[in-house]
């Protein structure tokens, strides 16, 4: 069943944030929840606010520097345990079977990649909503376990702004 959550929400571009509750999915087997204890807000939450891309939907809920704790996984769900911290960045899901995600590189599927927020939902057949919300669900192979021992508010930026430096650099 899907669950009713608190979030913030940009109703329209150049209004500020107001709460509202909005529907998360139902958890599938390869899906973790967690509620959310930190996220991160970058200019690329700002520009999707701000509708400055031109293809933004509303209302909104932005953000994708998103650090929690496990609630709930789903039966096929081997990574994580109830109480583990888990992070999100960007992108929360791709096709899983294109050349480029075979090769690791989900950012470049051919079918499209969906976003933390402002994407179509495939399951639920809405949009995806992001990370300034009391929880969030998203499939295991996107969710990212984090170590007990960093600041998890530090941390958060570091799914966004981190990889954007790391990844080039590795590659």
């Amino acid at each position: 069943m899907a669950s009713e959550i608190k979030a913030l929400v940009a109703e329209k571009a150049g209004t500020t944030l107001s709460p509202l509750t909005i529907s998360r999915r139902e958890l599938m087997p390869d899906d973790v929840q967690f509620d959310v204890l930190y996220c991160g807000i970058c200019h690329s939450d700002l520009h999707q606010m701000q509708n400055d891309f031109g293809m933004s939907q509303y209302p909104m809920v932005p953000g994708h520097e998103i650090v929690g704790k496990v609630t709930a996984i789903g039966s096929d769900v081997t990574k994580f345990k109830v109480g583990d911290l888990a992070a999100v960045g960007c992108i929360v899901d791709s096709c899983g079977s294109c050349a480029s995600c075979d090769g690791k590189l989900e950012q470049f599927c051919e079918q499209g990649v969906t976003f933390s927020f402002n994407s179509a939902d495939k399951y639920s057949g809405g949009q995806t909503f992001g990370g300034f919300s009391k929880s969030y669900v998203c499939k295991e192979a996107y969710t990212l376990k984090m170590p007990e021992s960093l600041d998890l508010a530090a941390a958060a930026p570091l799914l966004c702004a981190g990889i954007t430096v790391y990844s080039p650099l590795r590659h």
